[in-house]
């Protein structure tokens, strides 16, 4: 296997296999997909290509998300396409039904990526799970991370905030939820929390070494913070991507949406340099595969790249991009259709090995002198 570097972070190039084993659809195979491991395709694509089949593949997915929801959601209806009208910027993504079952899934996927982690900073569970722990969610979208991070640590006060009151009314008696914009001055007292999270906080975020240093305040000495996020620029190890892709013409228009609200989604990149320069230490960054489409062989990417071409088929492109598309770029809506339209063709195709980058970088406050 050769190594080169994309975007910052190591990643593979499909010179050979990463590991042995025979090729093709295999339930019981699991492999890696940090930024450093191959993701091996399924050889058998009998299974894979029946998503090229429009009516089967909107039928199935249907009961696919189904099952998943039924798992992970916690309940909220919203009816419309409602965009939430409190914080200092004008934020990108929809807070209304679609969009919070759209948050659920993610939070399911991601946990399925990490292997049923909530987190992968090395914080000691007795850390997060005495009676005077605390943990701060940022951009805390539906709750349901939160929650499960409650479940987990029955002895910690869990803390969601977020632009919006997306959240059901029924939570663990450990958990609460408050209106927050993390832009702003934070209302909490210093050396408060033990855990600070955020995830998939692009375009809610512009100025990350401000909120990188109100993290650093409020954290006590020994807390850490945690923050991941997709890069939404569409990969392959093994050349598959087509000439003119439209996904990749849809990732480059998503990209100069967010360049030009202030939001550059490569901006996890910089994370590392900018924990470095608030004070902290043990910064680590933490690259992961994130495949678009059932195509992997492992069956729980299989899984994690069958929510993902769902959440894309189903909305997602447009979640993301139909605001800014016609606000910030004054597009029209049926030119944006069209590009995504292509796109959705290629997320369907098995033979097409796509992926994204999910990027984390953690960090401590070090214990004072």
């Amino acid at each position: 296997m050769q190594v080169q570097n994309v975007g910052g972070a190591a990643v593979a190039t499909a010179s050979g296999a990463d590991s042995g084993g025979d090729s093709g659809v295999d339930d019981d195979y699991d492999q890696e997909n940090d930024a450093h491991h191959v993701i091996q395709p399924q050889t058998d694509t009998e299974e894979a290509s029946t998503d090229t089949d429009e009516g089967y593949a909107d039928s199935d997915a249907s009961s696919f998300l189904s099952s998943i929801l039924s798992e992970v959601r916690r309940g909220i209806e919203i009816e419309g396409r409602l965009y939430p009208s409190y914080g200092k910027h004008d934020y990108g993504m929809p807070i209304d039904e679609k969009e919070m079952d759209r948050n659920d899934l993610q939070h399911h996927k991601y946990h399925l990526l990490l292997k049923d982690r909530l987190f992968v900073a090395p914080i000691p569970d007795d850390q997060l799970n005495t009676g005077n722990s605390r943990i701060l969610d940022l951009g805390t979208g539906t709750g349901i991370w939160a929650m499960d991070m409650a479940d987990k640590y029955p002895s910690a006060q869990i803390v969601g905030v977020d632009i919006a009151a997306t959240q059901p009314p029924f939570v663990p008696p450990n958990c609460t939820f408050e209106i927050e914009d993390v832009e702003e001055d934070w209302p909490y007292r210093n050396a408060h929390f033990d855990f600070i999270h955020g995830r998939d906080l692009m375009t809610a975020v512009r100025d990350w070494p401000r909120l990188l240093a109100q993290a650093y305040t409020c954290l006590k000495p020994g807390g850490w913070i945690q923050l991941c996020s997709t890069i939404p620029g569409a990969l392959s190890d093994d050349a598959s991507i087509p000439a003119n892709s439209g996904y990749v013409e849809s990732g480059r228009l998503y990209f100069e949406i967010a360049e030009k609200m202030g939001a550059p989604l490569d901006a996890p990149r910089n994370w590392a340099t900018q924990m470095h320069a608030a004070g902290f230490t043990n910064v680590q960054d933490e690259v992961h595969k994130l495949p678009m489409g059932p195509w992997p062989r492992s069956k729980r990417l299989r899984t994690v790249g069958r929510m993902e071409q769902i959440m894309i088929l189903d909305g997602g492109f447009e979640a993301y991009m139909l605001r800014g598309y016609t606000q910030v770029l004054g597009g029209r809506p049926e030119d944006l259709q069209a590009t995504l339209t292509h796109a959705k063709r290629e997320v369907r195709d098995p033979s097409i090995h796509t992926y994204v980058q999910y990027w984390i970088t953690y960090a401590m406050k070090p214990f004072e002198k």
